[in-house]
């Protein structure tokens, strides 16, 4: 796994070139091509992947999230910045500032 850079509200992220992704069902599947291994998202997760289709904000992803699923601010960061860092760490993620 990759060294995961800082991340927080104001970080800039964007899904990873090197994977191809499909939607099913509202889960996603991700297969990272620089390792071949596939990963499976819920459907917020998969909410979430679509929307770093293009860079996002976490700040940005985390009002989605509050928007679209039943789910308090504060709780919808904890676990969006939980799951970036793993994503970041298995490279389908890139992080900016």
């Amino acid at each position: 796994m990759e060294a995961v850079p800082r991340l927080d509200s104001t970080s800039r992220v964007v899904a990873a070139r090197d994977q191809v992704s499909a939607d099913l069902d509202g889960d996603a599947v991700i297969l990272n091509l620089a390792d071949g291994v596939y990963y499976g998202l819920d459907p917020v997760g998969a909410h979430v992947w679509g929307l770093m289709a293009q860079p996002r904000t976490v700040a940005e992803l985390r009002d989605a999230v509050v928007a679209e699923f039943e789910v308090d601010a504060p709780t919808a960061e904890h676990d969006l910045l939980e799951l970036l860092r793993d994503m970041a760490a298995r490279g389908l993620v890139e992080v900016g500032t």
